[in-house]
């Protein structure tokens, strides 16, 4: 079902409508979301797409939740990360954050202290402006953020810059590579993808409270929307495991049932709204600390400045069919615009999740673990060691497989 009730603010000229919503304070924009907000949460209320990740007798994710994510393109994963993998997640996402350049481009962190990430092959940061928009209305990111989001002004005091995105958590956290091998997760990788699932990418999106940014309304997929063979499922799926509780303030924002309908004009979905960028017929994810939220990489969603004073951090990744990643330029602005994702390269990239489900099993262990079918009888070969470390996990993101 794809929802669009009502228009919010209709009477008001969209050129002004803009403009307001380019030059209010942080408290404005608190104040102007709460309607909003309201009615978000009655529609997610409603859906209520959300349970524990059950598995049937067969190791495959229930049919009752696999259908319900099939229709409305999302589900809610609850108390899926324990208290302790919680805390080990939470420590090594504050040190990755306090390891950050003091400024970006800058070698040195606050501290004085070598900045993460400085013989990294790919930048883990990206910076913004507080409460800005980096990518709406440009053509970043093949252009799929045709539409700028409102960035209210952050309070006096606020930094220059402050960390927006990390990239590189397999290499950078060691609890992030673990979490990456979960054997639940990747039951339901599998049983979405096939059990030839192939990786997309991943990173980390920080919103600290009263100062991270927006992520304007845009689909995930660019690459085959076109395609014969499209269906709602091409372009694959995202995680996110949440750190701490997500709000109707700080989440991830969702237009239920999006997936199935090809690509929007959100230009036009936003003109038909004034301006506005408060669309109608959306909800707000909203979730416990440990829960992990299961998105459509089709679904049109977005995320608001952080004007409340809860902080967000999700844990991002992602998983393809592997007939949907093979033969396919690089795209999303991977380095190299003419690579083309050939066997060798999906291999390479897909040897991270073998590498992480031994990272977990040693670090556990013992335990369940999860049977990646593509690495069946490759396992010696991919224990978890230094010396896969540095052949597999170094520098594995310049491999993503973007689509």
């Amino acid at each position: 079902m794809f929802f669009f009730p009502i228009c919010y603010n209709c009477s008001i000229d969209d050129e002004e409508r803009l403009q307001d919503h380019m030059n209010i304070s942080s408290a404005e924009h608190s104040k102007n979301m709460a309607t909003y907000l309201k009615d978000g949460v009655s529609i997610a209320a409603r859906i209520n797409n959300k349970g524990p990740l059950l598995l049937d007798e067969n190791g495959k994710l229930q049919s009752k939740i696999l259908k319900a994510y099939e229709e409305y393109g999302f589900y809610i994963f609850e108390n899926v990360i324990n208290e302790n993998e919680l805390e080990e997640l939470r420590v090594d996402a504050q040190n990755m954050i306090e390891r950050a350049p003091a400024t970006p481009g800058a070698k040195l962190d606050k501290e004085g202290r070598p900045a993460l990430g400085r013989d990294f092959a790919r930048e883990p940061y990206t910076f913004i402006k507080p409460l800005s928009d980096p990518w709406g209305g440009t053509e970043l990111l093949n252009g799929r953020h045709p539409s700028k989001m409102s960035e209210p002004s952050p309070e006096k005091g606020a930094p220059d810059h402050v960390v927006h995105l990390m990239y590189g958590m397999c290499e950078a956290m060691p609890a992030a590579l673990r979490v990456y091998g979960h054997p639940k997760l990747l039951a339901v990788a599998e049983s979405i993808n096939g059990e030839n699932f192939v990786p997309y990418n991943d990173a980390i999106f920080v919103k600290q409270p009263g100062l991270g940014g927006s992520v304007s309304w845009h689909q995930d997929g660019v690459t085959h929307w076109d395609s014969p063979n499209w269906d709602e499922g091409i372009h694959g799926f995202n995680f996110q495991v949440q750190l701490y509780e997500t709000t109707p303030a700080n989440s991830l924002w969702i237009m239920p049932g999006s997936h199935k309908h090809g690509r929007a004009d959100i230009k036009k979905l936003i003109a038909e709204n004034n301006g506005s960028d408060q669309l109608p017929g959306a909800m707000p994810l909203v979730c416990t600390p440990g829960s992990v939220t299961l998105v459509n990489r089709q679904m049109l969603h977005g995320s608001f400045a952080n004007t409340s004073p809860d902080i967000r951090i999700s844990i991002t990744f992602g998983f393809h069919r592997r007939s949907s990643v093979l033969g396919q330029k690089a795209a999303l602005g991977m380095r190299g615009s003419n690579a083309v994702y050939d066997e060798k390269r999906i291999f390479e990239r897909s040897a991270v999740i073998q590498v992480a489900i031994d990272a977990r099993r040693k670090h556990l262990k013992g335990g369940p673990a999860f049977e990646y079918k593509p690495f069946h009888g490759l396992e010696d070969e991919y224990r978890f060691s230094e010396d896969t470390f540095n052949r597999v996990i170094k520098d594995y993101n310049t491999k993503d497989l973007a689509i």
